[in-house]
């Protein structure tokens, strides 16, 4: 399996409505055409209001390049950049877990 962590920062309130729209938008697509994408879970933090964290599970690295190239994937990363301070990626190997096959 091939994970990632992503940390955003908004730059503020009006950008945190609309990146959460663009998420919004973008999650259905995920849903429906990834099988490759096992979790793509988006997070708010608490006690920071400008703070979205994703943690992302895929089946292997190609399920992963798979997701990157999806037109709407393409489009959310095209938009984001409207709405962050800043984005902090951490590419990650399942050592263990629960609710996943290893």
């Amino acid at each position: 399996m091939f994970g990632l962590s992503v940390r955003f920062t908004l730059k503020d309130e009006e950008a945190a409505t609309g990146f959460d729209s663009l998420v919004a938008e973008t999650l259905p697509h995920i849903r429906q055409s990834e099988p490759g994408t096992l979790i793509y879970a988006v997070h708010t933090v608490e006690g920071k209001p400008l703070e979205r964290i994703f943690y992302e599970l895929y089946a292997d690295r190609s399920a992963f390049d798979t997701h990157e190239e999806q037109p709407h994937v393409k489009r959310f990363l095209d938009a984001r950049g409207a709405f962050l301070a800043s984005v902090e990626v951490d590419f990650l190997h399942l050592a263990g877990a629960k609710g996943v096959q290893e």
